[in-house]
């Protein structure tokens, strides 16, 4: 640690001589020190060995300015976060660090900024769920995507004549655009007729199964898509 008034007094010729090699040592280190250097000047650079960091006087003289993070561990320089990177005329066109996760998401922040990996996850995961709702894959289902709901339902069915049955929707739509039913039979099943819709509501579907040949019976399974509004 080196640290100087940078003024040499007026003293004899070794003294002046010693006092000069102190002012230079100080120089060379940075004017090095636990505390800030006093007298200070503007401009001037001072290193806290027990901060680790690197300061610059301001112009007016009244401040310190943190410049770098020196790692002695590793011998690196680091720069802080939220450093900001401006053109040759000073105007701040971006950041050297991490902006919050809500500027991530808004998207509408304009300012240039490193952007990591786990931000981008995270970003990633919060566009994808508002893009998309999705509730989980099983036999009832739905997925919202970017305004449109589409939804499925599996249920097991008799294949009988006059006997309707009514499927709920998983999440009931604000308006239905379209609905679709499929037939799907169990092995075994020997049937000749059709499944078709009855009627629907946002709510739920009403299928029946319809015979060509009455006597034949079974059971199958019923496939149910729905688009609509959410």
């Amino acid at each position: 640690m080196s640290q100087h008034d940078f003024t040499i007094a007026n003293q004899t010729a070794s003294s002046a001589r010693s006092d000069i090699n102190n002012a230079l040592q100080a120089l060379a280190s940075n004017s090095s020190g636990t505390t800030a250097p006093s007298p200070s000047f503007a401009n001037q650079y001072w290193y806290n060995p027990s901060t680790n960091i690197l300061s610059l006087r301001n112009e007016g003289n009244n401040a310190w300015i943190p410049v770098a993070y020196i790692d002695q561990s590793n011998s690196k320089w680091e720069i802080f976060d939220d450093t900001k990177v401006v053109d040759t005329n000073g105007t701040h066109i971006g950041n050297l660090g991490d902006q919050s996760q809500s500027a991530w998401t808004a998207g509408t922040s304009t300012t240039e900024s490193l952007f990591s990996p786990s931000k981008l996850k995270s970003w990633g995961d919060t566009f994808g769920n508002n893009l998309i709702d999705i509730n989980g894959f099983s036999n009832d289902n739905y997925m919202e995507l970017n305004g449109l709901l589409v939804q499925w339902s599996r249920v097991t069915f008799t294949a009988q004549e006059n006997s309707p049955f009514t499927v709920q929707f998983p999440k009931t739509f604000s308006d239905v655009y379209v609905v679709h039913v499929s037939m799907e039979l169990n092995v075994g099943a020997n049937m000749d007729g059709n499944l078709y819709i009855r009627s629907y509501t946002n709510s739920a579907v009403s299928c029946q199964f319809h015979h060509v040949n009455a006597n034949n019976y079974g059971t199958g399974k019923c496939h149910i898509i729905a688009l609509g509004e959410p």
